[in-house]
C-alpha cells in the first residue's frame, strides 16, 4: 500500500525517483499511473495539453508492467513509468493529429519508431499532447491553445507546448516532442523544465509527421536532466527505417560518470547572451553562466554566427519543405488549414529554387565556423528564449495573426541549432520578477549528448529551480 504522503507528492517526483521506486517494488506501476491519469483529470481541462488521454490502455501497460517485473523481467529506468508523446508520431490504432483538422481521424497502421522504442524499454503510454499545427507555429482553432502551467494568461510557446504543460504540472514524468526551430527548448524554457535537442540523426524520424525533412529533431522533455537523460537513452540510435539516423554507439548517458566542471570550457557569444533579449532574462542567464564557473568551468568569449544569418538561413530551408509535404492537402482543402499556417505554406510554394540552394549554401559556412569554434570551448551558454512567456492573447508566433520577423525574433537562439544540427539543451535558471521561469541553454559538438547533459546536470544539482512547481498546482 502506498503511503498517503508519497501518494499526494508522487506525479511531482522526477522520472528517475520514480523510476527507483518501481523498480525496488516500493511502487507499483498500476499507482504511478493511476496517479498520472487522476492529475489529467484534475488539470486538463484547465491546460488542454492532450488530444487523446489513453486511460485504459495505459492501465494495461501498467499491470502487464507490474507483472513483468514481479516476475523478475525488469526492463529498465523506464519499465512501469508512465509518459506521454507528441500528437505527431504515429500510434498504431491510435489517431494522431498533429493538431490539425486535416488529420482530425487519422489511425496510423504502425508505431513511429520512437513509440516502438518507449514501449520496448516498458514505458506506460498516456496520452498524445497538444502542439502547434503540424508543428507549424500557430495553434488550429479546432484543437486550442495551451495555456502556461505557470500563468494561465500565458503562451506555452511551441510547438511541443502540451509536452511541457504535461510535465511542469506532474502529467506524466516525461513526454517527446519534436524541434525544428526550437519547438522542444522554447516550451520547456517558457514552463520551467529540461528539453534536449539532440544531435540530428541520433534519434529516428521514421512515423514522425515531418515540418522539414533537414531540420526535424525529436527529442525529450521531462522535470531534470537525469529525467531526460534515461528517455534519450530509450529513443537513440540507428534506425534502418530512417536513412538520415546516425550509426553512432548509444551511451548509457544515466550511467556516464560526472562532468567535472574544471575541465569544461563554457563558451559566450556577444551575439548570443547581449543583443535583443529582455534584461532580465539576460541577467538570470548571466548568473547561471557565472554559477557555472563558480562550479570550476572556464568562461571564455568566443565568436558564432549571428542568428541574423542563421535564421533566414534555416527559415529559408524549412518553408519550401514543409510545403512540398503539405502540397497534395494544401491544393485540396486549403480551408482546413489555419490561416496562419496555410499563408506559410503558400509562401513555400512561390520560394525560388534558387532561395533554397544559397539557403543550404549558407547552412554548410555556418555550420563548419560553429564546429571550428566549438574546437576551442567545450559547451556555448545562452538563453534559449530572448524572453519568458508572453501572454497568450499577444503571441503572435502561435496565433492566426502571426507576424513572420516576431518568429523569426523567437527563435533567434534555438534555430541555429536545428540548421547545423548541433545538440541544445535548455534547462531552468531563474524566474522573472513576475514568477515565470527563464531557460538556459547548452551547446555542444554533435553526438556530445553525454557531456552536455553532464554540465547541465552539475548546474542543476547546484540550483534549486527544477525542485519549484507551477502555480496550477497550488489550488
Amino acid at each position: 500500500m502506498m503511503p498517503d504522503a508519497l501518494r499526494e507528492h508522487l506525479c511531482d517526483l522526477p522520472l528517475v525517483e520514480v523510476a527507483d521506486l518501481i523498480r525496488r517494488r516500493d511502487l507499483s506501476p498500476v499507482e504511478a499511473t493511476d496517479a498520472a491519469l487522476e492529475r489529467i483529470g484534475s488539470l486538463d481541462g484547465t491546460l488542454n495539453a492532450f488530444v487523446t488521454v489513453l486511460a485504459e490502455p495505459a492501465r494495461q501497460a501498467a499491470r502487464r508492467a507490474e507483472a513483468e517485473i514481479a516476475a523478475g523481467a525488469y526492463r529498465g529506468v523506464l519499465h512501469g513509468v508512465p509518459v506521454s508523446v507528441k500528437d505527431l508520431f504515429a500510434t498504431a490504432g491510435i489517431r494522431t493529429t498533429a493538431s490539425s483538422r486535416i488529420l482530425a481521424d487519422h489511425v496510423p497502421d504502425e508505431d513511429a519508431t520512437v513509440v516502438r522504442r518507449l514501449a520496448g524499454a516498458g514505458a506506460v503510454l498516456l496520452g498524445k499532447t497538444n502542439m502547434l499545427e503540424f508543428a507549424y507555429a500557430a495553434v488550429h482553432p479546432d484543437f486550442g491553445p495551451t495555456p502556461n502551467p505557470w500563468n494561465l494568461a500565458r503562451s506555452t510557446s511551441g510547438s511541443s507546448s502540451g509536452s511541457a504543460a504535461a510535465v511542469a504540472a506532474g502529467m506524466g514524468y516525461g513526454s517527446v516532442g519534436s524541434d525544428t526551430g526550437g519547438s522542444i527548448r522554447l516550451p520547456a524554457a517558457w514552463c520551467g523544465v529540461v528539453g534536449l535537442k539532440p544531435t540530428y540523426g541520433r534519434v529516428s524520424r521514421h512515423g514522425g509527421i515531418p515540418v522539414s525533412w533537414s531540420c526535424d529533431h525529436f527529442g525529450p522533455m521531462a522535470r531534470t536532466v537525469a529525467d531526460c537523460a534515461a528517455l534519450l537513452g530509450a529513443i537513440a540510435g540507428h534506425d534502418p527505417a530512417d536513412p538520415t539516423s546516425g550509426r553512432v554507439p548509444v551511451p548509457d548517458y544515466l550511467a556516464a560518470p560526472a562532468t567535472d566542471l574544471r575541465r569544461i570550457r563554457i563558451g559566450v557569444a556577444d551575439a548570443y547572451l547581449r543583443h535583443s533579449v529582455d534584461p532580465e532574462v539576460r541577467r538570470l542567464v548571466e548568473a547561471g553562466i557565472a554559477a557555472l564557473e563558480r562550479l570550476g568551468a572556464t568562461v571564455l568569449e568566443v565568436t558564432l554566427p549571428p542568428p541574423s544569418e542563421a535564421v533566414p538561413a534555416l527559415l529559408g530551408i524549412i518553408t519550401p519543405e514543409a510545403t512540398a509535404y503539405h502540397l497534395p492537402w494544401l491544393r485540396e482543402r486549403p480551408d482546413d488549414y489555419s490561416p496562419a499556417v496555410r499563408e506559410r505554406l503558400e509562401l513555400g510554394a512561390i520560394t525560388p529554387a534558387v532561395s533554397y540552394i544559397q539557403a543550404q549554401r549558407l547552412r554548410r559556412r555556418i555550420t563548419d565556423e560553429m564546429l571550428a569554434t566549438l574546437d576551442r570551448v567545450d559547451v556555448v551558454a545562452m538563453p534559449t528564449s530572448p524572453t519568458a512567456a508572453v501572454p497568450l492573447d499577444e503571441d503572435l508566433v502561435t496565433s492566426d495573426q502571426a507576424d513572420p520577423e516576431f518568429l523569426a525574433a523567437a527563435v533567434n537562439f534555438t534555430g541555429p541549432f536545428d540548421l547545423t544540427g548541433l545538440p541544445a539543451v535548455s534547462i531552468p535558471c531563474g524566474f522573472t520578477a513576475g514568477g515565470l521561469p527563464v531557460g538556459m541553454q547548452l551547446v555542444s559538438r554533435p553526438y556530445d549528448e553525454a557531456r552536455l547533459l553532464g554540465t547541465a546536470h552539475a548546474y542543476e544539482q547546484a540550483t534549486d529551480w527544477h525542485r519549484r512547481l507551477p502555480t496550477v498546482l497550488a489550488g
